[in-house]
């Protein structure tokens, strides 16, 4: 006689349950719904993105050296 173990699961659902469970806990905590907490955090995430962008920009290693050599060339 064999018996039937329950499905194990997946990686992916454990992932999607933790985070669902930590977003409501920080949401709790923070006492606002979770939607404004997700919208909050998208909102976040777009600010840094374009802070990130703009900094990155200006310490691109290729504009850096171009800036560089035309100081080099100017105190010469």
């Amino acid at each position: 006689m064999r018996t039937q173990r329950a499905p194990s699961p997946s990686v992916n659902g454990i992932v999607t349950w933790l985070l669902g469970l930590a977003t409501r806990l920080l949401a709790g905590a923070l006492n606002m719904p979770e939607p404004l907490l997700h919208d909050t955090g998208i909102f976040v995430f777009a600010q840094v993105q374009a802070v990130e962008s703009c900094v990155g920009k200006r310490l691109c290693p290729i504009r850096l050296w171009r800036q560089f050599w035309d100081w080099q060339r100017s105190t010469h």
